[in-house]
């Protein structure tokens, strides 16, 4: 494993474009667009206030970056350096900004969630939506791209619209059995759309592409009730979290329940195993613990019950058993982990300078390398020292080809390189 230098980073916002041949980083008011394999600096481009967000099109051709204080969109082009492009909301403001699946529309929502404005790069034209509803997840599109559903609050109740992308004709309009609807998801096939209640009503419920109801599911009553959901990349599966510390999974034949997995504050099942984080001397720099661990070890863990401080433990479930697999334990509250896009890999960052990858091999933690310095490019900016110390992960991205990930702090960013074979 090898780490880059550290470069400057604003609003945690680095981004690896689409194709996976570019990184995208925002220092205060400048884009800074770097080769993703060797870091050098293929364009720079500065807009007119501090930028809150940055957004790749689908084709890697075109990136926006919001500035929502200033009502703006620029859009810049890769292909085409000396094109740019500005949207003013105006007085309407803007609180969200996004690409449509085709990379050629900008779909900008109005503060207040008056309306969304799709604006066309290619005709300049302008169609707008109204009513749209200020919830977690108020737009979603199926992973090819053809339609978007677009929640909805008219007179006191919600609805939900699905479009035509190509056209943004509108395909359907029905109402929604929620109190609050709190957010839809698309299952990957495109083919379901869920839809949940506020965390006051515990209800999530499943539309087909023309709006029929096809199930509803409630856990319980008269506590708080949905936390997130999840689908399988197979759609066979939907996972549901809820504040009762559970997560239930539900099928795609009969929409009903087939398991639970519960987070218990103690692990009894002594095939359960379990990697604890423990402190060492700041020389030892890479610890990596064998699997499946020694008669000794294994003895040791489970003579008593471990306890668990839930914000520090990471649990992974093995879903064609149905069970708990392996829990990791950190000294630190996670803040960010995500899968390797490649293989089943999982990295794990906690607020410090460390970067924890767990595969069904085992599990390693390494340090950032003590001392780097922060680099600057053309831009100008001033040159610093920074030490690992100072420099806390608090977000990671992985690169599509899964033998890179991006380490995001709070002001810099180093990249950190994976060999494939390195941890089987």
């Amino acid at each position: 494993m090898d780490f880059s230098e550290l470069f400057k980073l604003s609003g945690l916002l680095g981004r690896f474009s689409p194709d996976g041949k570019c990184l995208a980083s925002c220092v205060q008011f400048r884009l800074v667009v770097r080769d993703a394999s060797t870091l050098q600096v293929l364009q720079l481009y500065t807009c007119l206030d501090q930028i809150q967000y940055i957004e790749w099109s689908s084709d890697s051709l075109f990136i926006l970056c919001a500035m929502y204080k200033r009502g703006i969109v620029q859009v810049w082009s890769l292909e085409q350096p000396d094109w740019h492009c500005k949207i003013d909301e105006g007085s309407a403001g803007l609180v969200a900004s996004c690409w449509s699946p085709d990379g050629r529309h900008i779909l900008n929502t109005t503060e207040f969630h008056l309306r969304i404005t799709v604006w066309s790069l290619c005709t300049k034209s302008v169609s707008y939506i109204k009513y749209p509803k200020a919830c977690q997840q108020g737009i979603a599109f199926t992973k090819d791209g053809r339609y978007m559903a677009v929640a909805e609050r008219r007179d006191c109740k919600d609805f939900i619209s699905i479009f035509v992308c190509s056209d943004w004709q509108l395909l359907r309009h029905f109402d929604t059995e929620t109190q609050d609807l709190f957010g839809i998801e698309w299952a990957p096939n495109g083919c379901v759309l869920a839809a949940w209640d506020t965390c006051l009503e515990y209800k999530i419920l499943l539309y087909s592409l023309d709006g029929r109801l096809l199930s509803t599911y409630r856990a319980y009553e008269w506590s708080l009730g949905i936390k997130s959901i999840a689908w399988s990349p197979s759609s066979q599966f939907l996972a549901i979290g809820s504040y009762d510390e559970k997560v239930r999974i539900l099928n795609h034949v009969t929409w009903k329940k087939i398991t639970e997995f519960e987070h218990p504050a103690t692990i009894a099942n002594t095939k359960t195993i379990v990697y604890k984080e423990v402190e060492k001397s700041p020389s030892v720099e890479t610890e990596r613990l064998s699997l499946p661990p020694t008669r000794a070890l294994a003895s040791s863990l489970f003579s008593t019950h471990s306890k668990y401080n839930i914000p520090n433990a990471v649990w992974i479930w093995d879903i064609q058993k149905l069970k708990l697999f392996v829990v990791l334990e950190q000294l630190c509250a996670v803040q960010s982990f995500q899968w390797d896009p490649r293989q089943p890999r999982l990295a794990v960052c906690t607020g410090n300078s460390k970067v924890y990858l767990w595969s069904p091999a085992g599990c390693v933690a390494v340090q950032v390398p003590l001392e780097a310095r922060a680099q600057t490019n053309s831009c100008s900016l001033t040159n610093c020292s920074v030490s690992a110390g100072d420099f806390q992960i608090v977000s990671l991205s992985w690169h599509a080809s899964g033998d890179s990930m991006a380490l995001l702090g709070k002001d810099n960013f180093c990249m950190c390189y994976l060999e494939r074979e390195e941890i089987k």
